[in-house]
């Protein structure tokens, strides 16, 4: 069993201020695979002291410098990613394959697409012939990150702070700390300077909620569900500091009358990917009515058709989900989907043959209206809910019609309405026809789904301040 309960603070591993072990379980076991231990005040108070010390020294390096180290990083990443994909596989039960190729391939995708926007970031911009205005850090950053895609939300976050002179605190998901701690072991290996990097392990309630109200902490980045970011919100709000959030979606896949043939079970394959455990997952399919029951008959077909697997198995499948409360939660919204709509593949429990870890059947539910709990809640879990429209308007209405505003999806060979719908979809991403977005492209959402952009150029304006200076020039 992994032994990792030192925290990184100050450019060393130390140990808690006060022993708190908590179990890391393998999900596709259900047994211990780690041990780490659980922040306290004191240890919260140590790390937030280490960035606030180096803030100065470390906001007054060159860009060049900056560059140097964030470049140094990816090639540590790079070479160390077989460790990485290890880790995320066995700490959240990513299949081994899909852990090198999207988990680890996420991180590496936004420290290039940074580094690439960092070389024509601008942090000085003429105003006037005589007035200037810089681009400054806003200070010490507790980044707050998930269990899910560990490495992509990590690299969202650190990069940027760094790249723009932050120094900060990463409280990784307690759930599956283990890529972080290989990350911060990165971060050490490439040479930045003590105190500008440091990771407090521990929960949302502890050092989650005690980063969130520090009065040393300048900027609270933070990504997980909507519940927590409201929490994280009013416990910052006493000490005004800036709060940047990614949380929940329930992302409209419309499907018209014209969509490709295949686009059903593109959208079916994508619901399911990562065991559902996206924030962008198209989990909401609404179809034309004169193609429904062919979307309805393909869409059980791709969930009874996708295997699902250990963790560490070999090839293509699903595995399981991350822990025992992400299946209990999953299995009672499949039975509430389950009586309000008609269930047409998977169902509860576990797949046949899987008598232990947090195994779920790939699930269909049709016949669905967008009133429904199915419809209205993030199930977090690989759950289809499939739903009929007749015209254009409707299927705007409905896409629009939740708290929610992360990602749609279009499905037409029609220009001019693919152009028309996007414009009218209330959500922070419009993906269409199955074409994925751009390196740097801004990640984030409308509405209860969040209020930050993460991603290339506007992610590294998320940390920034603006100042502006007069007299800039001598007339």
């Amino acid at each position: 069993m992994l032994e990792k309960r030192d925290f990184y603070i100050n450019g060393v591993w130390v140990s808690p201020a006060t022993a708190h072990d908590c179990a890391v379980i393998d999900p596709s076991t259900e047994d211990q695979c780690a041990v780490i231990s659980l922040g306290a005040q004191a240890d919260t108070d140590a790390a937030v002291a280490a960035a606030r010390a180096a803030f100065d020294g470390w906001s007054q390096t060159s860009k060049a410098d900056r560059a140097a180290l964030l470049t140094k990083l990816l090639e540590i990443y790079t070479t160390r990613g077989e460790e990485m994909a290890q880790a995320i596989s066995l700490e959240m039960g990513a299949p081994i394959e899909m852990a090198r190729a999207q988990q680890v391939g996420a991180g590496s995708w936004h420290l290039q697409g940074f580094l690439k926007a960092f070389e024509s970031f601008e942090f000085e911009r003429d105003y006037t012939a005589s007035e200037k205005t810089l681009l400054e850090p806003v200070g010490v950053c507790a980044l707050i990150t998930p269990w899910n895609w560990p490495m992509n939300q990590i690299v969202l976050k650190v990069v940027p702070a760094l790249a723009t002179g932050c120094t900060m605190v990463l409280k990784p998901s307690e759930v599956a700390p283990l890529s972080a701690h290989l990350f911060a072991e990165f971060m050490h290996e490439a040479g930045f300077p003590a105190g500008v990097f440091n990771l407090v392990n521990g929960d949302g309630a502890g050092v989650g909620s005690q980063l969130s109200a520090h009065p040393d902490v300048d900027m609270v980045s933070f990504t997980g569900s909507t519940r927590a970011g409201i929490a994280i919100s009013k416990a910052a709000a006493d000490t005004l500091k800036r709060v940047s959030l990614e949380l929940g979606g329930k992302g409209a896949n419309i499907i018209f009358e014209d969509a490709h043939p295949d686009a059903v079970k593109a959208g079916a394959t994508r619901c399911f990917g990562n065991t559902g455990q996206s924030c962008n997952a198209p989990t909401r399919m609404l179809v034309h009515k004169s193609r429904y029951d062919d979307a309805v008959a393909m869409a059980a077909e791709t969930a009874n058709a996708t295997a699902v697997r250990p963790a560490s198995d070999a090839g293509r499948h699903m595995g399981p989900l991350v822990s025992q409360a992400q299946y209990d939660k999953v299995q009672a919204l499949i039975e509430v989907g389950i009586t309000e709509g008609r269930l047409v593949a998977g169902g509860l429990g576990r797949p046949d043959g899987l008598e232990r870890g947090f195994f779920v059947k790939p699930t269909v539910i049709a016949d669905v209206t967008n009133d429904m709990t199915i419809a209205r809640e993030e199930v977090f879990g690989p759950v289809l809910s499939i739903i009929p429209f007749d015209t254009e308007e409707e299927a705007i209405a409905i896409a629009n019609d939740t708290p929610y505003g992360l990602t749609n999806y279009i499905q037409t060979q029609d220009d001019a309405t693919r152009r028309r719908v996007a414009r009218r979809l209330r959500s922070g991403m419009v993906a269409t026809n199955g074409q994925g977005f751009a390196l740097g492209s801004p990640f984030g959402g409308y509405k209860q789904s969040g209020n930050g952009r993460e991603g290339g150029t506007f992610g590294l304006e998320e940390f920034l301040e603006v100042k502006a200076v007069s007299g800039w020039a001598i007339e």
